[in-house]
Parts: structure tokens; sequence; C-alpha cells
């Protein structure tokens, strides 16, 4: 893999924090922050890291920030992952609070389904590295760097209803709802925008059965992520840069 450079802060807004907390919620080890964590760092948060099927800490409901990365199960499967319900449970709390919440893949399907809405199988995989489509509205959020650039990582057969009072903010060609938000300090994606295609080897080991079911070219996604690498590093830091910021907008406001 190519070494990528430090990553472009051009078009995000960087406002040193006084330092807060960030908790994440992680359901694999490969599935991090990945392209998120410089941001985080730079903007003056510390970061701490949970895996959902662990017991989660007391008071975890009132750290300054939530993020809930992706994982293989579903959103809807607390039958067999009876974690899951404490984990909508949790972001019920949030929702209901109006703290910041960020949700990644599975996160973001839990989100949906803690604010109302069907989560679902889509009937296809959607796996690799594919363009997304902004909104209007996305074209004026912290996605904006996709509209010109629009290639990101995709590893879901999961997909979602809008809920409710949500603004939409992106699709793709195998998947409507890529990407929403609830006010200003609630946003989910089903594509993998913090992917930056530096870890890559380890999804591919982790997702080997799932890839080889779905008759994907694992050699083909490995030059793509390599190739993508740099570019992909520098909107994560932008998406997540500008979205902190608009955090702190609103909360000057």
């Amino acid at each position: 893999m190519a070494t990528c450079r430090r990553p472009s802060r051009a078009g995000a807004k960087i406002t040193k924090n006084k330092m807060k907390q960030a908790t994440i919620i992680q359901h694999v080890g490969f599935e991090d922050l990945d392209g998120f964590a410089p941001a985080l760092s730079d903007l003056g948060y510390q970061i701490e890291t949970y895996n959902a099927a662990d017991n989660l800490p007391p008071g975890i409901a009132e750290t300054d920030l939530l993020i809930v990365l992706g994982g293989p199960i579903g959103a809807y499967e607390e039958a067999t992952y009876p974690f899951l319900s404490d984990e909508v449970s949790l972001i019920k709390k949030r929702l209901a609070d109006g703290r910041p919440l960020m949700g990644i893949c599975l996160g973001a399907q839990l989100i949906a389904r803690a604010a109302g809405a069907r989560v679902f199988p889509s009937g296809v995989k959607e796996i690799g590295f594919a363009p997304i489509a902004l909104t209007e509205a996305g074209e004026e959020s912290c996605l904006a760097p996709f509209n010109r650039a629009p290639v990101t990582l995709h590893w879901h057969g999961d997909t979602f209803d809008l809920p409710d009072g949500a603004t939409h903010l992106a699709s793709s060609e195998l998947c409507r709802n890529q990407a929403f938000s609830i006010g200003r300090h609630v946003i989910g994606f089903q594509f993998h925008p913090e992917a930056t295609g530096r870890n890559i080897e380890h999804w591919l080991v982790g997702h080997a059965v799932e890839l080889a079911a779905a008759g994907i070219d694992v050699t083909e996604l490995r030059r793509q992520a390599d190739a993508l690498a740099p570019g992909l590093e520098s909107k994560a830091y932008q998406v997540m840069a500008s979205w902190l910021s608009s955090l702190e907008d609103s909360t000057d406001n």
C-alpha cells in the first residue's frame, strides 16, 4: 500500500476545542475511526473506544460525542445479538437529549431504527468503491467534498427508510438512502466516509467469507484502495472536521 501524505484540510474550518470526550462504539476491530481520527484529535477530542459486545460503561450517554461504527450484523438482529437492544436504547436517549451522534453503516442503521424507521435487507450486496450522489442538502453539508470526488467505500447488504424529520443527504446507484441528518447534531452514513484504504487488508481478511460468497475480486479491491487512498484520506479529514465545526457553530448560536 502506498503511504498517504497528511490529508488536505482545504475547506474545513478548524477551531481548537477545549478537551472533549468522543466515545466510539465498535463492533469489529478493523472497522475503526480510520481517517476520522486525525480531525477528532486536531479539534481537541479525547477518544475512548468500547466494543458493543462488552458491557458499555455507565454514563456513556452523557459523553460529548458518540460515534457508532459498522459491523457485519443486522440492526434488527437483537434476538441473536442481545447487546443491540442496549445500543438502540442508548441511541434513543442521545436523540431525546439532542446530543451529538454519528453512525456509520450499522451505526447509521441503528440510528434509523432508534428513530422509528425500518431497517431491512436490501436484496443486493453493495461492496467496493463506487460513487455517491449528493442531494441539494448534501452539497451544503459536511459531505461537500464528495461532490467533487464522489467515490467512496461501500460494504453493506441492508438498508433503511429515512426517519421522520430526517434530511436526505446522499444516494448511490444501488442504495437510495446513503446518508441523512437529523437537525445539526445527528448524522448517519450508510457508506464508509471514514475509510481511507490504508487498512484494506484487514477488511479483506475479516470479510473473506462474505467476499467469496459475493464473487468479489479481492485483488481488484486492493488495487483500487491503493490508488484511491490519498483522496479518501483527504475527504475523511474534511468531512469530520466540517461536521465538528458545525457542532461548535450550533453551540455558539
